[in-house]
């Protein structure tokens, strides 16, 4: 794990940020240009957030290795995720993919990755590992930066695994530079680390936080209100980083997901957070 230092930063994106033209308009599926305030309204409004709790976080993805240890010492509630990624290639082949070891556990929802960090709590004797909230996973992600993503305004494939041919359909530019690889890899795979030394906060798998979904951000203005505000029974609990079959924009550190608790999918997975206090 990775202690982060403290500080505070800009949360959300700022109109423009985003360049998926795809949104809701009056209760109906509209395309509009780049640049219009639809596009992103989740994001915003822009709002300073102070990191008051001090963390550190994984600096990979929970892996399929490290969910089993929890399953073999009979925590987890005994579930064995799925471990297969399937897809159709160009040639209209049927490829399926084993995702095992190293790679990022799949096929967890956010219930699950609260029963991963009970058992890891237990198992440890302490009370101090949880689920990042969306202000702790934003700023993390953004390492010190405001940019789309950590690294700059645009990612390479060689620093992220998102879906080139989803880019390109997104953007209608072709990009041929752009890899379509379809399944996660392990996590310390391609040169995926940010300021920080955090890896793959951008794509490879969605990333579940323990945030409520919210149309429009409330402006809390610190992480321990953050922290409170996600301690409800139940809601749509919020994702964050893209993945390996989302288009690149949709992997910005600003960008936000939502699900039903008990969802669960091939396309996402967790990371954790250690509270030092």
């Amino acid at each position: 794990m990775i202690v982060l230092p403290q500080g505070d930063f800009t949360m959300g994106g700022p109109i423009g940020d985003s360049i998926n033209g795809l949104v809701i308009l009056d209760g109906k599926l509209a395309m509009v240009e780049v640049g219009h305030p639809a596009i992103g309204a989740d994001e915003r409004p822009l709002h300073r957030v102070e990191v008051d709790i001090p963390i550190a976080m994984g600096r990979n993805e929970v892996t399929h290795d490290q969910w089993m240890a929890c399953v073999d010492d009979g925590g987890c509630n005994g579930y064995v995720p799925g471990d297969t990624v399937l897809y159709i290639n160009e040639a209209r082949e049927r490829v399926e993919t084993i995702v095992r070891g190293s790679h990022p556990v799949i096929d967890v929802s956010y219930l699950d990755a609260q029963a991963y960090v009970a058992w890891l709590n237990e198992k440890l004797g302490v009370d101090v590992y949880r689920l990042p909230t969306e202000a702790e996973w934003e700023y993390a992600a953004r390492s010190g930066t405001q940019t789309r993503f950590a690294q700059g305004d645009a990612l390479t494939s060689d620093q992220a695994n998102f879906l080139g041919s989803g880019t390109e359909q997104l953007t209608g530019v072709a990009r041929p530079d752009l890899l379509s690889r379809r399944v996660p890899v392990p996590v310390d795979d391609l040169d995926a680390a940010n300021g920080w030394g955090l890896r793959h906060m951008s794509g490879n798998v969605i990333e579940q936080t323990r945030s409520c979904y919210t149309s429009e951000y409330a402006g809390w203005s610190t992480t321990s209100e953050w922290l409170r505000q996600s301690m409800v029974d139940s809601c749509k609990r919020v994702s964050r980083g893209g993945g390996y079959s989302t288009a690149m924009d949709f992997t910005r550190v600003a960008s936000r997901g939502a699900g039903e608790e008990d969802y669960r999918s091939t396309y996402s997975g967790f990371r954790i957070v250690r509270q030092m206090i």
